[in-house]
């Protein structure tokens, strides 16, 4: 049995980071039944400082890279392509309003505590990118905490406290002096990068090798 530890550094907010897991899970089932993988989600925010009323994404992202809202409007249908043929729900990219994913992160660690953490992922994932909902919204963030079954009491009552804000600021302080300056970004046994949302034949390659190295390494 070869286990293989990926720590994914992204953001909620990061259409890719949803690109690139659907892609890392075809990888993982590549590679089948002989190897093991214990799958961490680490917190990156592509807008720490975002505060108030969410902006629409495509005017925003057009004044943020310096491109015209036809060009983002492209690139983002693109997206929309590949997601579904990822199963991945991206109906409403392009309907989303800009928002600050502090909170989703810190839910992220919450889930985790719960033996649910991919599924919180997807679940904030889903809302933002399918469905356009506000993932700073905690009415949202409890919604995605009830679909999965989980405390919504328990939930609210973390969200109103300060829990998990210094795993949050550590996760993004470590991979950030580790030089991760955009995402996905995956760390294999702590050691290896796969930077991006890389093919799923790509990824399933690089697996079985940094396996196959870390076995010789024995």
């Amino acid at each position: 049995m070869h286990t293989l530890q990926i720590d994914i550094v992204s953001d909620i907010a990061c259409p890719w980071c949803a690109i690139g897991y659907a892609r890392l899970k075809q990888a993982m089932e590549k590679l089948g039944a002989d190897y093991q993988f214990n799958v961490e989600w680490r917190a990156f925010e592509l807008n720490p400082y975002h505060s108030g009323k969410g902006e629409p994404i495509l005017p925003a992202l057009a004044k943020k890279y310096g491109r015209s809202e036809h060009e983002m409007r492209a690139a983002q249908s693109q997206m929309m392509t590949i997601a579904k043929e990822l199963g991945v729900n991206f109906d409403k990219l392009q309907e989303r309003l800009t928002a600050n994913t502090f909170d989703g992160h810190r839910l992220v660690k919450w889930a985790a505590d719960q033996g649910q953490q991919t599924a919180m992922k997807l679940a904030l994932f889903e809302a933002y990118f399918g469905k356009a909902l506000d993932i700073a919204d905690k009415v949202v963030l409890l919604d995605c905490v009830g679909a999965l079954g989980l405390d919504q009491a328990d939930a609210q009552k973390m969200l109103a406290s300060d829990q998990y804000e210094a795993a949050v600021r550590q996760d993004e302080e470590t991979y950030q002096n580790a030089g991760v300056s955009s995402v996905p970004a995956f760390i294999i046994n702590r050691k290896y990068l796969i930077s991006g949302a890389q093919d799923s034949d790509v990824l399933a390659k690089a697996l079985r090798d940094i396996s196959e190295e870390a076995a010789g390494s024995v």
